[in-house]
């Protein structure tokens, strides 16, 4: 007898098996090969997926159901541990598959650095996409300790791509001091807070295609202590959901997001996967019209 999914913690709640009929795909990127701390956040799409069995259907801030939404969980990408290079291939490959059959790309990290080649491939499609990024770091150096593919190079690879002036950062709290010289001149810069500076940036954004990445580690410690690089001074997850419903609400087009950096083995009350899986819920449900 078949085994229903829906509910059994290998999937992200209610999601379809039908891939065809689906919007968004939900896909994990299990690779933490290039972290400059604490690694373990290739386990983070498994406990995300777990935590999501706690859940609700029903989401009150937006008066809408997982249940009426047709997404797909493919299950996480088969990556060459170690293989940094290779794996980012791997999932370049794979975020370009999806957008060519239509679909809506949902990424489950894994570390930071694994948002680089999807943005690769959203640029690819989007050529006047814009990225909102939220975390407590900036991820501006162009190498860390001599090393270009780093967890703390996404972004400034992503502006180097597409101009740093389409790239929006909230809540950066960390990073160095070329790093923040480099944002303010460069980039839309919005240190320190995520909520209020968000409602200000998107009527900005007009109706343009938005990529999304969130880093748990934007959250305090206190909040989100499953992390890789925990920053301590960070946002409480209700402002974080506040800034998310934001963007729901706003005009922005967004056609991919993630939330990345959930190292679950450093929280043993689970805690930091059941906040980034109520945040996929919401984004599942604002993001995907």
């Amino acid at each position: 007898m078949k085994i229903d999914q829906a509910y059994s913690g290998n999937v992200f709640i209610c999601s379809s098996e039908d891939y065809e009929n689906s919007k968004a795909v939900i896909y994990g990127m299990p690779m933490d090969y290039t972290v400059s701390f604490r690694p373990g956040s290739r386990f983070g799409p498994a406990h995300i997926r777990q935590a999501s069995v706690g859940l609700e259907e029903y989401s009150p801030y937006l008066d809408r159901s997982i249940v009426d939404l047709k997404y797909f969980d493919a299950g996480d990408l088969l990556l060459p541990f170690g293989n940094a290079s290779r794996s980012l291939d791997i999932i370049r490959e794979y975020v370009e598959g999806l957008l060519t059959d239509g679909k809506i790309p949902v990424g489950l990290g894994g570390e930071h650095l694994v948002t680089w080649p999807v943005l690769e491939a959203m640029y690819k499609k989007y050529p006047d996409l814009a990225i909102i990024h939220i975390d407590a770091h900036a991820d501006l150096r162009e190498h860390y300790e001599g090393e270009p593919l780093s967890h703390s190079t996404p972004i400034r690879k992503a502006a180097e791509l597409m101009g740093g002036k389409n790239i929006y950062q909230f809540g950066i709290r960390s990073g160095s001091r070329e790093e923040f010289a480099y944002a303010r001149e460069n980039i839309n810069f919005y240190p320190f807070e995520v909520a209020a500076p968000m409602k200000e940036a998107l009527p900005s954004m007009g109706s343009r295609p938005v990529y999304v990445t969130i880093d748990i580690d934007v959250l305090d410690p206190s909040a989100a202590p499953g992390t890789g690089t925990a920053e301590a001074g960070g946002i409480t997850s209700k402002e974080l959901l506040e800034a998310v419903h934001a963007i729901a609400r706003s005009s922005v087009n967004v056609v991919g997001f993630d939330v990345v950096e959930v190292a679950p083995i450093y929280d043993p009350t689970q805690q930091t996967p059941i906040v980034a899986s109520k945040l996929i819920r919401e984004m599942l449900l604002g993001f995907v019209k």
